[in-house]
């Protein structure tokens, strides 16, 4: 019997041959504020890091830039909150020109409850051709306006 080993590899995701982006390499990140301690950087490094935190509480905006259009088939975030109740939305856009002309991918919101819900992932598969621009914004408080946005992991394939 002929045997080979599978080994998993932390670029490609289980039933496809893509691999996720090197987005550190590929765009120039847009961020309305950022926590010097957990930069976007550790977002998108696919290590289970404390990922990007904005500096204040509120409304946050992370734009991506890409230095050459990229065809998008799935988005992945995953966000996390083990300490406070609360009710988070988020949108992603896109636009294949500029920030002038950006499209709707998605508006969902989360409950987090550290009890229970205290991680939300949100996995999409798309069709996008020849993105220029992602926009991520992310409103971490609905009712108190007092939680400071985070993103645990973002990644694109």
């Amino acid at each position: 019997m002929r045997k080979q080993r599978l080994e998993s590899s932390p670029n490609r995701f289980p039933g496809s041959a893509e691999a996720w982006l090197d987005v550190e390499k590929i765009a120039t990140a847009e961020i309305s504020s950022e926590d010097p301690r957990y930069p976007i950087e550790l977002a998108f490094n696919g290590k289970d890091d404390d990922g990007w935190r904005a500096a204040q509480p509120g409304r946050q905006t992370v734009r991506l830039l890409f230095d050459q259009p990229q065809d998008l088939r799935r988005i992945r975030l995953q966000f996390s909150e083990s300490a406070v109740e609360r009710t988070q939305e988020f949108s992603l856009r896109w636009s294949s020109t500029g920030t002038d002309s950006l499209h709707d991918i998605v508006r969902q919101r989360w409950n987090f409850s550290p009890g229970g819900s205290s991680v939300e992932i949100e996995d999409y598969k798309v069709d996008l051709s020849q993105v220029l621009v992602l926009e991520l914004t992310i409103q971490p408080d609905l009712d108190k306006n007092m939680a400071v946005a985070s993103i645990q992991e973002w990644r694109l394939a």
